[in-house]
C-alpha cells in the first residue's frame, strides 16, 4: 500500500515562494500519476495540479497556472509542487494523492479518482 507524506508548508509573505514535497513509500511510485489538491476550512478539496506517471504530462488549475510547477522524481519517490508569486488566496492545507481509477487525461481534476491521501501540509500566505 502506498503512503504519502507532504512537507514544505509554512508561513510566507505574498509574492514569496515555497516548494512542497510529497514523499512516497510502498507501491511503485513510477507507476503512479500524482495530484495536488488544497482545502480551506469549511470547503471541499479543490484540484491544484497533476502529473503523469512518467512526468511528461502536467495539468494545472487556472488559478495557479503560470505560478505553480509540479514535478516528479521517480528515483527519489517524490513529487514536488513549486509555488511562486504566492497570494493570500493560496492559503490552504495542501494534499497529494495517487490517481487511482479512470482515464488520467480526462479525470485528473476529480478528487474521487484519487486515493492514498497524505496528511496535508499547511500553507499560509500573509498580505
Amino acid at each position: 500500500q502506498v503512503q504519502l507524506v507532504e512537507s514544505g508548508g509554512g508561513l510566507v509573505q505574498a509574492g514569496g515562494s515555497l516548494r512542497l514535497s510529497c514523499a512516497a513509500s510502498g507501491g511503485t511510485f513510477s507507476s503512479n500519476h500524482i495530484g495536488w489538491f488544497r482545502q480551506t476550512p469549511g470547503k471541499e478539496r479543490v484540484f491544484v495540479a497533476a502529473i503523469s506517471r512518467t512526468a511528461d504530462i502536467t495539468f494545472y488549475a487556472d488559478s495557479v497556472k503560470g505560478r505553480f510547477t509540479i514535478s516528479k522524481d521517480n528515483d527519489e519517490n517524490t513529487a514536488y509542487l513549486r509555488m511562486n508569486s504566492l497570494k493570500p488566496e493560496d492559503t490552504a492545507v495542501y494534499y497529494c494523492a495517487v490517481f487511482w481509477s479512470g482515464v488520467f487525461s480526462y479525470s485528473y481534476a476529480r478528487e474521487g479518482k484519487y486515493k492514498y491521501w497524505g496528511q496535508g501540509t499547511q500553507v499560509t500566505v500573509s498580505s
